[in-house]
């Protein structure tokens, strides 16, 4: 990591300098506690429904409101353009706290609702915006590196963040967790304060946040390279969808089945953590390498394999969470490498395509908090299986047809 080169402020000696390095560790940390606080609805979805005295499809649906508030993060990324990354994220921080407090303190699905909505307001404005922010300064060669070693967040979530979870939800009950993620949070807007605010490629030329159908229609103008543009943002959609679709029901799949209870479930999301940190491991080491686009699409076939095979192994509880070990890796090592690719589309318009991306994927996981739970309710595990395998095998296609490694690449075809 030692050719990460310092960031630069946009002027002179009134912004503080950081090393790439550290905003790369200061970013995992925070991820950390926003990844947390995404994932937590997973594995204790029968818990929060119970306390909410709801159902676990009703909760399923409050998820499926969050998740649809990332299609709002493109403009987010217009607003990132305009007032900076360092603004944008602390606005996202700012209302994840907000949010997250608010669905603490709800009792009833009304008020949860509302703080779904903020919170995913928030949370969903601050990652792509990250994810914009560290691109912006690594060369294309070290991005799967780089942003590989960001998206260990989502797996130490599991590892750490929702064992602990576990372990206070047991102890506590499920409102204690959101509130200390809460306030992490607004520790996190604090400190964000600090950073450098640095020009983004293309700045200049940015377009006004003034709506019009000129300003509609630039905003989506993804250049020379937009056909390879528009697939990889298919393919992360439905890499979520997929993904969500099984993930957002694992937790009432295991405490049905299984009997599973709060303490069990953080440990089994602990374990699919660790099967989260190997695929985003193996992809930071090995993507640049082996190319990102040839990368996500062994991840994606894996993923089909691992789909396909969960009613398989749904034999007992070791040989099912063996089949949502290797689901998980699959689908993390292919977010690391799309999250890459995403990154080097469309250089001039990198803030837009990170929101652009994360909007597609928050459509995926919104559809999939919608039928997820209904899925497992009417068709059990092999619906589950059936639907996200062939969505992967359909990206498959996409990505072997239509996507590019990188932007530069379309100047050669003739």
């Amino acid at each position: 990591m030692r050719e990460f080169v310092v960031a630069k402020p946009l002027s002179g000696a009134a912004e503080p300098e950081i090393s790439v390095n550290r905003l790369i560790v200061l970013g995992l940390i925070t991820r950390l506690v926003t990844d947390t606080a995404v994932q937590l609805f997973f594995p204790f979805l029968p818990v929060i429904a119970e306390g909410l005295r709801t159902t676990s499809v009703a909760v399923g649906r409050l998820v499926s409101l969050r998740s649809a508030m990332g299609l709002l993060s493109p403009a987010f990324g217009a607003l990132a353009d305009q007032r900076g990354y360092r603004f944008t994220m602390r606005l996202g921080l700012l209302l994840g706290a907000l949010g997250y407090l608010v669905v603490g303190l709800s009792t009833n699905l009304w008020l949860a609702a509302v703080g779904m909505i903020i919170g995913g307001l928030g949370t969903f404005a601050f990652v792509p915006t990250l994810q914009a922010y560290l691109s912006a300064r690594l060369p294309f060669n070290r991005r799967a590196r780089g942003l590989g070693t960001l998206e260990y967040a989502w797996a130490l979530a599991g590892i750490i963040g929702l064992y602990l979870v576990g372990l206070l939800i047991d102890a506590y009950g499920w409102r204690l967790p959101l509130f200390l993620l809460s306030g992490l949070m607004l520790v996190a807007f604090v400190g964000y304060g600090r950073l450098p605010g640095v020009r983004q490629p293309g700045e200049e030329t940015a377009v006004p946040l003034r709506f019009s159908r000129q300003t509609v229609q630039a905003f989506f103008d993804l250049g020379h390279n937009r056909r390879s543009a528009w697939a990889v943002l298919l393919v992360a959609a439905c890499n979520m969808l997929a993904a969500m679709n099984i993930f957002i029901s694992y937790g009432t799949w295991l405490a049905r089945e299984y009997g599973l209870g709060a303490v069990a479930l953080g440990t089994v999301a602990l374990i699919l953590g660790v099967a989260d940190l190997g695929g985003s491991v193996l992809m930071s080491l090995l993507g640049d390498k082996m190319g990102l686009r040839r990368g996500v699409m062994i991840g994606t076939f894996l993923a089909v394999v691992g789909y396909g095979l969960l009613p398989l192994l749904n034999q007992g509880l070791v040989l099912a969470v063996v089949g949502l070990i290797v689901s998980r890796f699959a689908f993390e090592f292919s977010v690391v490498g799309v999250i890459a690719l995403v990154s080097e589309q469309a250089p001039a318009h990198r803030g837009k395509m990170m929101t652009l991306a994360a909007a597609a994927a928050l459509l995926g996981s919104s559809t999939a908090g919608f039928t997820g739970p209904w899925v497992y309710e009417t068709y059990g595990v092999p619906g589950l299986s059936l639907i996200s395998a062939t969505i992967m095998g359909l990206t498959l296609v996409l990505l072997f047809f239509f996507v590019r490694d990188r932007a530069e690449e379309r100047l050669f075809d003739k």
